[in-house]
């Protein structure tokens, strides 16, 4: 098992105990996991083909549908609504 394997393991359960946290408290490991994910994307796709690097990026899309919802409204000059 490659190192990056591992680490996108770890990954996935740190997005999963996120996930259980309540709502204002996601908000510092969201983003640090949505900071680190393109990385280990990229490290993925470098170690085990960019076909795996694909996968990971549909997942990635999926888990943060409405922050990359928001980052995009934002970057269109939008005041989206911050859930709370």
């Amino acid at each position: 098992m490659t190192p990056s394997l591992i680490i996108a393991a770890l990954w996935v359960i740190a997005a999963t105990v996120t996930a259980f946290l309540p709502m204002r408290h996601q908000y510092v490991p969201g983003v640090a996991l949505l900071l680190v994910a393109p990385v280990l994307i990229v490290w993925l796709g470098v170690d085990l083909g960019w076909l795996v690097a694909g996968l990971a990026v549909l997942a990635f899309v999926s888990m943060f549908r409405n922050p990359l919802r928001y980052l995009f409204a934002r970057a269109r000059g939008q005041t989206p609504e911050v859930p709370r």
